[in-house]
């Protein structure tokens, strides 16, 4: 690919941000697409959310992702918000539209179409949600207006009743996380339990240590289940394995990755997201 002066740019802010797959799903995107795009990583700490978002406007960016610790600023400092990002409090999308900054939150949505393209339709479905963090708020959210019945179990009671409130379910005891899944027929891992790396102060909502518990005690999964864990490294995780062993089946996180991503550039580009070149790039990125 050529960067010439009239390359649009876009790109995500985040610290720490290194780590990012975001280049490699959004890049691998313009070029199945054709455009004439480029997509970075941008490292910026935390209290210059709305210097970043007025560099958008200043350098015309054609679009930003947003992660931590941003997330919840970037919603203070957007002009307007979706439904979504407006209920959560949280923007992890922004482009501008007639010269306002437009925030957006892809997350549910990207969760709803990986589900749904694994053949799972969560309407009028007992859902369990593991966790009261910002994953499991915006999932919690999803899956409450897809029409599922959904319960929260998290260790903080007010994370996860605030989360049962997005979906207009229950909350309830993260020791009893064990008895309400055996009830569902979706369970949500919405933890960092099984990723390469958790440990203490891990992000969405859990407490230290808590990646050396398993999310589920194995009882708790059988056959005319689907669970579902957004971690996506590794792919293959130890929840996941578990819920096949017993004959569940398993959707694993990289679609709701990719899908986020897709319907990112498709509020940018006004295009489909070619979400199988998407998801091979991501593919190669974890697997490098």
């Amino acid at each position: 690919m050529t960067i010439s002066g009239a390359t649009r740019v876009a790109g995500v802010i985040g610290d720490p941000v290194r780590h990012s797959l975001s280049p490699a799903l959004h890049n691998a995107a313009y070029r199945e697409l054709g455009l004439d795009w480029v997509y970075a990583a941008f490292e910026v700490p935390a209290g210059s959310t709305g210097a970043a978002l007025d560099a958008m406007r200043v350098l015309g960016l054609a679009g930003l992702s947003i992660t931590m610790p941003h997330k919840t600023a970037a919603a203070e400092r957007c002009d307007d918000l979706s439904p979504d990002a407006a209920a959560l409090q949280s923007v992890n999308t922004v482009c501008i539209v007639e010269g306002r900054l437009a925030g957006d939150s892809t997350d549910g949505e990207g969760f709803l179409r990986s589900l749904r393209e694994a053949g799972h339709d969560p309407a009028d479905v007992p859902a369990v949600v593991l966790g009261g963090g910002g994953a499991a708020r915006a999932v919690s959210l999803a899956l409450g207006r897809a029409g599922a019945h959904v319960t929260v179990c998290a260790r903080r009671p007010s994370a996860a009743a605030a989360a049962a409130h997005l979906a207009g379910g229950e909350a309830a005891a993260w020791d009893d996380r064990g008895p309400v899944a055996k009830r569902c027929v979706l369970v949500v891992n919405a933890t960092p339990i099984g990723m390469a790396g958790a440990g203490a102060g891990a992000d969405r909502g859990t407490a230290p240590g808590a990646g050396h518990e398993p999310a589920l005690p194995p009882d708790a999964l059988g056959p005319n289940q689907v669970c579902v864990d957004l971690v996506y490294h590794p792919r293959d995780t130890s929840l996941l394995r578990a819920a096949r062993e017993r004959g569940a089946a398993v959707v694993d996180g990289l679609g709701m990755l990719v899908h986020q991503a897709g319907l990112q550039v498709e509020a940018w580009t006004g295009r489909s997201a070619p979400i199988a070149a998407m998801r091979a790039a991501a593919e190669a990125a974890l697997a490098g």
